[in-house]
């Protein structure tokens, strides 16, 4: 059926490389296979029942950000979305139609590259304490969810468990080293700015996003997913309000739904409720449809 979450993946004689919160990986020898599957996490915790399309949704997102920023930055792609699948995987088209995508193999950068550009999440928390985000000084006087004089890059950490940590210009450097932590910082800035003004026309305020970056024959390329309701904070511009927390475009309706529980945030996820499935599916189409002007 259609509207039959895909949860879990497999294709028999690819070989899975490893399963994320939402992503599958599979080696297809001189390329990689990512699958997003309908799996969502709240919490750091993978609910046991999915969102229907959110893997469709965060897969074209990614490619129409691609697309649209080839002549920035340089990426991992190896097929447009329009492309058939090899021939050996089209008996897995059911599986794999609209939400995987063939990209090259690339060496992933240690850090994940966050652009902020509004006051939100930990940074909201940190700011009220110390005036800073990520060590960053900011003017006095912002509320939460107030825009940024200025789009700042936060680094973090990739942790393999547990919560990435949010880490210093500085700390990036020694990490990566100075040119490539430089060279990932400016390119996360251009595209950041260039996606924000884009989605600020179709009525999305992109509020912060985290980029990933890898190296392919020794340059930076932009890889993983790009922009989406899962890697960025997406506001609806119409409902916007500094002062308070926004009402989003991804997971809300899931994590307003299970603050409302006794649950105390660690494995196993409660079931959803099918109501807030449907919200939350209609929700990332709806995202889409802002974005790209089509329906998927």
């Amino acid at each position: 059926m259609a509207n039959e979450p895909i949860l879990q993946l497999d294709l028999p004689g690819i070989k899975k490389l490893r399963s994320g919160k939402v992503r599958d990986i599979f080696d297809l020898g001189d390329a990689l296979l990512l699958v997003a599957s309908d799996r969502i996490s709240a919490f750091d915790v993978i609910m046991p029942n999915g969102i229907p399309r959110k893997g469709e949704v965060l897969t074209q997102i990614s490619h129409f950000w691609f697309e649209k920023f080839a002549g920035l930055v340089p990426n991992h792609l190896l097929a447009r979305a329009s492309d058939p699948l090899p021939k050996n995987l089209q008996p897995f088209t059911d599986q794999l139609a609209r939400r995987s995508m063939i990209v090259k193999k690339a060496k992933p950068l240690a850090i994940e590259c966050i652009v902020r550009g509004y006051l939100s999440g930990s940074g909201w928390k940190e700011y009220k304490q110390a005036q800073t985000v990520c060590g960053i000084k900011l003017p006095a006087g912002l509320t939460e969810s107030a825009e940024l004089p200025e789009p700042i890059f936060t680094p973090s950490t990739k942790a393999e468990a547990g919560h990435d940590e949010n880490i210093s210009f500085a700390q990036a450097q020694k990490i990566v080293g100075d040119e490539l932590a430089t060279q990932a910082r400016d390119l996360s800035l251009k595209i950041y700015r260039a996606g924000r003004d884009y989605a600020r026309q179709r009525g999305i305020i992109i509020a912060d996003t985290k980029f990933e970056f890898g190296l392919s024959d020794g340059k930076l390329i932009l890889i993983d997913e790009v922009m989406t309701p899962d890697s960025s904070r997406f506001w609806p511009a119409d409902q916007y309000q500094p002062g308070r927390g926004q009402p989003s475009f991804d997971k809300q309706f899931v994590r307003d739904y299970l603050e409302t529980l006794d649950w105390n945030k660690t494995p196993p996820g409660p079931v959803l409720p099918p109501d807030v499935v449907a919200k939350t599916s209609a929700k990332y189409l709806e995202a889409y449809e802002r974005l790209t002007g089509k329906s998927l």
